[in-house]
C-alpha cells in the first residue's frame, strides 16, 4: 500500500459533517422550501453547486418548488442558491476544521510506515484555503489536496483521485486506498480503481455529533450504524469501519490481499 486518499469533512475533520448542513437548510428555507436533514445530507460529498442541483432534482423538493413558483427548478435557480450558499458557508467554515478523534494520530502512524497522504473534497479551493489553515494549526496536514476546482468534475468522477496519484507519484491505483464518509466518496474511489473504505462515526451518513454518539442508547446507535454501513456498502465500499482510528486494521487486510495478487 503506497498511499491513502482521505476525504475531509466528516472523515478527518468536522465530526458529523455539520459545516454545510445548516447552510443548505437555510438557503432553501429563505425561498420557502423546508428541507429535512436527511434530504440535505443525501448528496453530501459532491461539489457544493452540484449538491444544490441534486437537491432540486429530488422529487419532493422539485414538487415543493413547482408548487411555490409555478415552474420546475432551473439552472438559474441553482446559481442563485449557490450565490447565497458560498458566502454563508465561508463565514463559519473555520469553526468546522477540528480533526475528528484519532485522525491526527492515524496520519502520523501512516507516515511512519512510509504511506503517503492525499485528499479530495466537495469544497472548492477557496473554501479549503480556510479549512486547511485551521486543520494544520490543529495537527492535520496531508501531503496533497485536490479540489473540484482543479479538475473537470468532482465526485463521483475519479479525476481528483487521479490527480492525487500524479502529485504523490503513486501507481497503480490498486496500490492506493480512498477513505470517506459519503456514498459519493465510495463511488469516487471505486470509479478510480482504488480500494475504498467508508467511515461511520463522525460521518455524514450517520449524521450525529460526538455527544449524540456517546449518549444514544447502544441499541439505537447500533441500528443507525448498521443502516449507514449498508448505504456505504451499496455505494461500493470494500470495507466499512466504525471510526477513523480503525483504518490500520483494514489496511493490513488490504496489504494481505495485494500480496495474494488481488486487485480492487
Amino acid at each position: 500500500m503506497k498511499a491513502v486518499v482521505f476525504d475531509w469533512a466528516g472523515t478527518m475533520v468536522d465530526y458529523g459533517c455539520f459545516a454545510p448542513l445548516a447552510v443548505f437548510l437555510e438557503v432553501f428555507k429563505k425561498r420557502g422550501i423546508e428541507l429535512t436533514s436527511g434530504e440535505a445530507r443525501e448528496p453530501m460529498g459532491m461539489l457544493k453547486r452540484d449538491h444544490i442541483q441534486a437537491l432540486l432534482k429530488m422529487e419532493r423538493v422539485a414538487a415543493l418548488w413547482e408548487k411555490k413558483y409555478g415552474r420546475k427548478p432551473s439552472e438559474s435557480d441553482v446559481d442563485e442558491l449557490y450565490a447565497d450558499f458560498e458566502p454563508m458557508l465561508m463565514e463559519t467554515l473555520h469553526q468546522y476544521a477540528t480533526p475528528v478523534p484519532g485522525a491526527v494520530e492515524l496520519a502520523n502512524r501512516l507516515r511512519e510506515q512510509g504511506i503517503k497522504l492525499g485528499s479530495t473534497t466537495g469544497y472548492t479551493r477557496k473554501m479549503m484555503d480556510v479549512v486547511t489553515v485551521s486543520a494544520k494549526e490543529q495537527g492535520y496536514a496531508p501531503d496533497t489536496l485536490v479540489t473540484p476546482s482543479e479538475v473537470r468534475a468532482g465526485r463521483p468522477y475519479p479525476w481528483m483521485c487521479y490527480q492525487n496519484a500524479m502529485l504523490l507519484d503513486c501507481h497503480p491505483m490498486s496500490d492506493m486506498v480512498k477513505v470517506g464518509d459519503t456514498t459519493s466518496d465510495m463511488k469516487e474511489g471505486r470509479n478510480a480503481g482504488m480500494w475504498t473504505v467508508g467511515v461511520l462515526k463522525g460521518g455524514s451518513e450517520l449524521g450525529l455529533s460526538l455527544q449524540e454518539v456517546q449518549e444514544l442508547p447502544q441499541e439505537v446507535l447500533r441500528e443507525k450504524l448498521a443502516h449507514a454501513a449498508e448505504r456505504l456498502m451499496e455505494a461500493g465500499a470494500h470495507y466499512v469501519i466504525e471510526e477513523i482510528g480503525c483504518l490500520d486494521e483494514v489496511l493490513a487486510k488490504i496489504n494481505g490481499r495485494l500480496a495474494a495478487g488481488e486487485r480492487p
